[in-house]
């Protein structure tokens, strides 16, 4: 029998070969990297070392503290005035200085009133007057006359009828002349009201009318303000009165607490020199506050040669009381106090202590207590993740301790 291949069956040899083939060449270079893998050294074991945390400390101390107590409000005038007229007629006359902003002095004149009227009104009172006078002589003249007569009939005066003494005629004359007198008070008073005066050193606020307005009785004619000096209402917390050297409410005027008042302007912050005159004596019903008068002298700097930036009234300003001083006192600075009352501190072998304190005040920037701190102890001022009593921190700028001490070295399996 024949064994040669058919031609169909050399076709599926060749196709078989064409996928046995990189099959072959994969499988191949599989065990070379096996090989390789397991010719390669293993690496040698190396220690993990776990540090302890870095941190930053700070030392307390006990010292002598001069609380500042920071506030801000805004700046009044000590007295504000409305002028009203008391007269009628024309306003005949102003001064240049009669606008918004204007400067007076006291006792200069801001306007005038057309006087006429009260002019001749006191030319009346004045005849009036000279007339109850012209009176009053007639009178004193009959009284003696009519005493004489009856003295001539040989009868007391002390027996004469009133009326025979012509007393009461001399009662009513002398009635007419003190009223006379009255009705040239009044016109000289009226009269007088006819110029407008500062009453004190004054500036201007607003003003209602002007040269050749007629003004009535009661009409307002301007607003002027009180420039020698100003006040600061500011507001104080309750907690923050104890620490504040306060006038009693029978010692006004009185020079207590030092106040630096600032404002910024411009990017430059000016500085006001103050101090608390007197404290309100209530508290603010909403705000629960207690509000102290702060005395700014001359604010617009135009009553003294001195060169200072002026304080506007209205102007909005932060003040720096300066408060009572404390002995034994540590500052804490904010940021290192954890809740409330909490402080993290590290003794002398570098453990962690968890300590909390009593609060004397806080501050935007420290917190005060009296509470007493061992000498060894340091404050521990950087934030730790999970603070655990008794753990080792590494001190930042120290030099660390033994491995063995702080550090705990772990084997690689």
């Amino acid at each position: 029998m024949n064994n040669k291949s058919t031609p169909h069956t050399q076709p599926r040899v060749v196709k078989l070969r064409y996928v046995l083939t990189p099959i072959a060449i994969i499988f191949s270079a599989l065990i070379v990297v096996i090989i390789l893998a397991a010719l390669e050294p293993k690496p040698a074991k190396k220690p993990v070392v776990i540090k302890s945390p870095l941190v930053e400390v700070l030392p307390l101390t006990a010292q002598q503290v001069t609380f500042i107590i920071q506030s801000q409000g805004s700046i009044s005038p000590r007295t504000q005035t409305s002028l009203i007229s008391e007269v009628s007629g024309q306003v005949v006359s102003v001064s240049e200085k009669f606008k918004v902003g204007g400067f007076f002095k006291k006792g200069e004149t801001l306007l005038i009133i057309d006087d006429i009227n009260y002019q001749v009104s006191l030319i009346q009172a004045q005849s009036r007057l000279d007339t109850a006078i012209a009176n009053l002589a007639e009178e004193h003249a009959r009284g003696q006359q009519a005493k004489e007569e009856w003295l001539l009939s040989n009868n007391s005066l002390e027996a004469a009828p009133v009326m025979a003494l012509r007393k009461p005629h001399l009662q009513k004359a002398q009635a007419d002349v003190k009223s006379a007198e009255a009705d040239i008070t009044q016109a000289e008073v009226k009269l007088a009201r006819t110029k407008i005066i500062a009453p004190y050193d004054a500036m201007l606020k607003e003003k209602h009318v002007d040269i050749g307005q007629y003004v009535s009785t009661g009409n307002m004619l301007a607003t002027t303000f009180a420039v020698d000096y100003a006040e600061a209402r500011l507001p104080v917390k309750q907690r923050d009165l104890l620490f504040l050297d306060l006038p009693k409410i029978n010692q006004a005027n009185k020079k207590n607490s030092p106040i630096d008042l600032t404002m910024s302007v411009a990017d430059k912050v000016f500085h006001w020199p103050s101090y608390i005159t007197r404290a309100e004596g209530v508290v603010d019903s909403a705000s629960r506050v207690h509000y102290v008068i702060a005395q700014i002298n001359d604010p617009y700097g135009i009553l003294t040669d001195e060169s200072k930036q002026a304080l506007p009234i209205g102007s909005f300003i932060n003040a720096s009381i300066t408060g009572k001083t404390v002995d034994n006192v540590i500052a804490i600075p904010r940021s290192a106090v954890h809740g409330a009352d909490t402080l993290h501190m590290v003794d002398e072998n570098n453990k962690l202590h968890i300590q909390k304190i009593s609060i004397l005040r806080s501050d935007q920037q420290y917190v005060y207590s009296h509470d007493s701190i061992d000498s060894q102890h340091r404050l521990v001022v950087t934030r730790l993740e999970t603070p655990v009593s008794g753990m080792t921190l590494r001190i930042d700028g120290e030099t660390a301790l033994s491995t063995n001490k702080n550090d705990v070295a772990l084997e690689q399996n």
